[in-house]
């Protein structure tokens, strides 16, 4: 089933300013909060997608991967974008403060309305080089990262300086009167829990470093410089926090032959100039393996073919792009004198001399033509 345009989930329009789409996901998510439909599975389905929603249309970034490549800007990659929705943790650990007083005076706890909020791990970043083979079909890559996880052994105790409600809550006088705000609690961080003991090779928080191997499913399609997200990967939290999320950015590989142009690939085709009087086949080398093509008599250096659906596939699923061959006549530098006298001996002949058609296309007319 395809998903829904988030536009439409928050009701806002395609150009829509960043406070009204704030302003759209506050709405949505206070009528399908948890705490004001327990037990409506229906209603936190709508809650997640909202979430979804607003985390990628808030970053200008994500907005304009999204708005160029739809849903598949983000697919391959667990987590947000990637076909799955943010747990409940997640959204109040990122989304929190927007909501203000609107459920008790505080959205850090899911179910409860208020109060301790769960921390989450720092994300991990790392680049993966992919060939234009494996752009063009898709891949699933094995990475080693070095992640900080929670060591076996550490017990942790409630914070004595927010006895555990992860928040410190400050009164001070104004012309307005008394006003009271609350902010993280400094010494645990808001989690509520400082470490009571930890083994000695675990660091200040309690964490050690351990190498994991992690699979990631690369969509095909994707472009030198995007950025997937593997949710959960990156670093633990201390106490009951949430791991962070492993970023995955993409480099693409230099191919041999092969220049891509957005979906399209070019391929410069070399041939000599009896190949190009008496036309040949040749064999061109496309991401899919190779692909016979057959040059017709009296070939025209400078011919572009045009080979369709040879190309890179679109990330939103429209096909696939070209292959475009270049043929380019190769001109002998040095000749025998057998050669040169040949040559010589047909300079004033009527089949050498250029008679373009009216049909041949100039250079700059393929070159228009390319980009249209």
């Amino acid at each position: 089933m395809s998903k829904k345009d988030y536009y439409e989930i928050l009701g806002v329009s395609k150009g829509a300013t960043e406070a009204e789409i704030k302003k759209g996901y506050r709405k949505k998510a206070i009528e399908f909060h948890p705490d004001k439909n327990p037990g409506d599975k229906a209603a936190e389905e709508k809650f997640k997608e909202a979430a979804e929603a607003y985390e990628i249309l808030s970053d200008a970034n994500k907005r304009a991967r999204y708005d160029q490549y739809g849903h598949a800007a983000f697919d391959g990659a667990g987590g947000f974008g990637g076909g799955h929705h943010m747990n409940m943790d997640d959204i109040f650990s990122q989304f929190g403060d927007i909501f203000g007083s609107a459920f008790g005076g505080g959205f850090g706890g899911f179910g409860g309305g208020g109060g301790q909020r769960r921390a989450k791990g720092s994300n991990l970043r790392i680049k993966v080089k992919m060939t234009l083979e494996e752009i063009a079909n898709g891949v699933e890559k094995k990475v080693k990262v070095k992640r900080k996880i929670q060591a076996q052994g550490v017990s942790y105790k409630t914070c004595p300086t927010c006895n555990g409600t992860g928040q410190v809550v400050r009164v001070t006088n104004t012309i307005l009167g008394r006003m009271q705000t609350a902010s993280p609690c400094n010494v645990c961080g808001g989690t509520g829990q400082t470490i009571d003991s930890k083994p000695n090779n675990a660091d200040a928080q309690g964490m050690i470093l351990e190498d994991e191997t992690v699979s990631i499913k690369i969509p095909a399609g994707v472009v030198d410089g995007m950025q997937l997200k593997v949710s959960g990967k990156g670093n633990d939290a201390p106490g009951n926090g949430i791991p962070g999320d492993l970023i995955v950015a993409i480099e693409e590989v230099e191919h041999e032959f092969l220049k891509r142009e957005g979906e399209n690939l070019h391929y410069d085709l070399y041939i000599s100039y009896p190949e190009a009087v008496l036309g040949i086949s040749k064999d061109i080398d496309a991401v899919n393996g190779k692909v016979r093509i057959k040059l017709e008599e009296g070939i025209q250096s400078g011919k572009i073919l045009r080979l369709k659906g040879k190309g890179i596939p679109s990330l939103n699923s429209y096909g696939n792009g070209d292959l475009l061959v270049h043929v380019n006549v190769w001109t002998p530098k040095n000749l025998s004198k057998e050669q040169k006298k040949f040559f010589e001996s047909n300079l004033e002949d009527a089949n050498f001399i250029p008679k373009p058609e009216k049909s041949e296309k100039s250079f700059f007319e393929k070159v228009k033509d390319m980009f249209s």
